[in-house]
């Protein structure tokens, strides 16, 4: 009944939660406040890590980037779920759809690149602390950056026009709530091998090999721990490693669950609940995990709420 007679027969339906109507209004209200603090935690971070000079670090830049990637990853999705949510149709346009569908996973892919890039650049900041400012130089963080974004938007170049161009035979009822290649994949009339080969092969390279790279820094990270003699030192090293590394658990293994296997494998519920997790729920502790705990940043958001800050920016 929510289907509007009217609308385009390209549009895409979004079935989302309309199965249990009881839970929109929840879900509404869970998603707008997660994303409001998803504004208002990257924004804050990237104003303070731009304008504070005492923030000025390859740590601070990389944290930055993250932020500014988090913003618009919840941007590409959230405000058509709530759209969808409170509004009598479940409908996106084929041209949203195509363009929600290669942002998400040029983000995704971006993301999955620069929070191994992080971890590299804690291990050299406490396992190589004297060669860190030489590794970790301004032209080298700039490179590696840039990098990572080409990377995840190649990556998405590559997967998205594979998942658009499958033949669908005129099926565009999705059951999902925003546009992603696994769940576009299940509409298509026709043998999907190599497009779910292609998207294992992508999902390994950018999913199994920098998860298995953030593991053994934090390996070498631990290790170099556990030789700090102060007891209170080494619990806040294990405690900001521990936050971090739930961050990293949350985002690959849910992503993982959903991109390294074959999308026929999926069960109804299991993609939208794993589809939370690395699109809401950690952009969202991104900025809370990473740095809002941090006490550096903290005195960084102090120093922004008073006067004089905003006069020596000018």
């Amino acid at each position: 009944m929510w289907i509007n007679n009217q609308s385009s027969l390209d549009d895409f339906i979004l079935l989302g939660f309309s199965d249990r109507p009881w839970l929109e209004t929840p879900l509404f209200v869970i998603f707008l406040v997660a994303y409001i603090f998803a504004l208002f935690g990257n924004i804050s971070i990237i104003l303070v890590s731009c304008l504070d000079p005492q923030l000025d670090s390859p740590m601070y830049f990389f944290v930055s980037n993250l932020s500014f990637l988090d913003l618009c990853y919840t941007t590409s999705t959230v405000p058509q779920m709530l759209v969808n949510l409170r509004g009598p149709e479940k409908t996106i346009s084929y041209g949203g759809c195509v363009a929600q569908l290669y942002i998400f996973l040029a983000l995704g892919s971006t993301e999955c690149i620069l929070l191994a890039i992080m971890a590299f650049d804690r291990y050299t900041a406490i396992c190589k602390p004297l060669h860190y400012p030489v590794i970790m130089n301004q032209r080298c963080c700039i490179h590696m950056a840039t990098g990572t974004w080409i990377s995840g938007f190649a990556n998405s170049l590559v997967q998205s026009t594979l998942t658009v161009l499958t033949p669908r035979c005129g099926q565009r009822v999705m059951d999902h709530f925003f546009c992603e290649v696994p769940a576009l994949l299940k509409l298509a009339c026709t043998d999907t091998h190599v497009n779910e080969a292609e998207l294992n092969v992508l999902g390994v390279l950018l999913l199994l090999v920098p998860l298995a790279l953030i593991l053994g820094t934090y390996v070498f990270i631990g290790r170099a721990v556990m030789r700090i003699h102060s007891s209170e030192s080494r619990w806040k090293a294990f405690n900001t490693c521990a936050s971090h590394l739930l961050v990293v658990f949350l985002f690959y293994f849910t992503a993982i669950s959903m991109y390294v296997q074959p999308p026929s494998s999926y069960s109804r519920d299991r993609g939208k609940i794993m589809a939370l997790f690395y699109g809401i729920v950690t952009p969202t502790l991104n900025p809370f995990i990473y740095t809002l705990r941090n006490k550096d940043v903290k005195a960084a958001l102090r120093r922004a709420l008073t006067k004089e800050f905003w006069v020596k920016t000018r």
